[in-house]
């Protein structure tokens, strides 16, 4: 099993990138998210890979970090939701922006993604629910998928707003389903008061 790959990047689109280790190069499905982190053609990258058999293959999927792999091994823990669903839904939204849509029910957010209907949507919404609540209450699962999930993007006004709400002394949960159920677009201040409302 290929752990990850380091090397010089020889070849990148949005859905496909080509990592050339010891003159062997690597073709890796990668979603939009981690083609929008790798650097030029040239530059030396890392990708945490994931190996999908199938009957005439082997397909090497590629996540600029651990963070979005175990967002994809999660998703595709759903009935239904095969590798090219769950990187077309990482290519949608990161694992914290993810994380928040489960927590809070949100459906209609990952039905954004480019083949994914209401129904997988809600299938991948209801499978993983308590899953991640319990990972944003650091009592299970993956550290490094908790660890993006706790923080939101940084420096984000959803992910300010829940370390507020956790220093108020509510839990990841609480404050990730709160917010996650607000508009995005707010200032902190205003995802502040209005998750204090909800959770009043």
């Amino acid at each position: 099993m290929i752990y990850s790959l380091t090397g010089e990047l020889v070849y990148s689109e949005p859905n496909v990138a080509a990592v050339n280790v010891n003159g062997i190069a690597f073709q890796c499905d990668i979603s939009l998210n981690t083609f929008q982190h790798l650097g030029s053609v040239g530059s030396t990258v890392t990708l945490y890979t994931y190996m999908n058999f199938k009957q005439d293959g082997v397909d090497l999927l590629g996540f600029y970090d651990r963070a979005e792999k175990d967002a994809f091994q999660m998703l595709t823990s759903v009935s239904g939701v095969g590798p090219k669903a769950a990187l077309a839904v990482l290519s949608e939204m990161d694992p914290a922006k993810l994380t928040l849509a489960i927590a809070a029910g949100d459906y209609k957010a990952i039905t954004r993604a480019k083949g994914v209907g209401p129904k997988a949507a809600q299938r991948i919404v209801l499978e993983l629910k308590d899953k991640v609540a319990k990972n944003l209450d650091g009592s299970a699962g993956s550290e490094t998928f908790v660890a993006a999930a706790s923080t939101a993007a940084p420096g984000s006004s959803a992910a300010d707003a829940v370390g507020a709400l956790v220093m108020l002394g509510y839990s990841q949960s609480e404050a990730a389903v709160a917010v996650g159920k607000l508009d995005q677009t707010l200032s902190t201040e205003d995802l502040i008061k209005q998750a204090l409302k909800q959770l009043t």
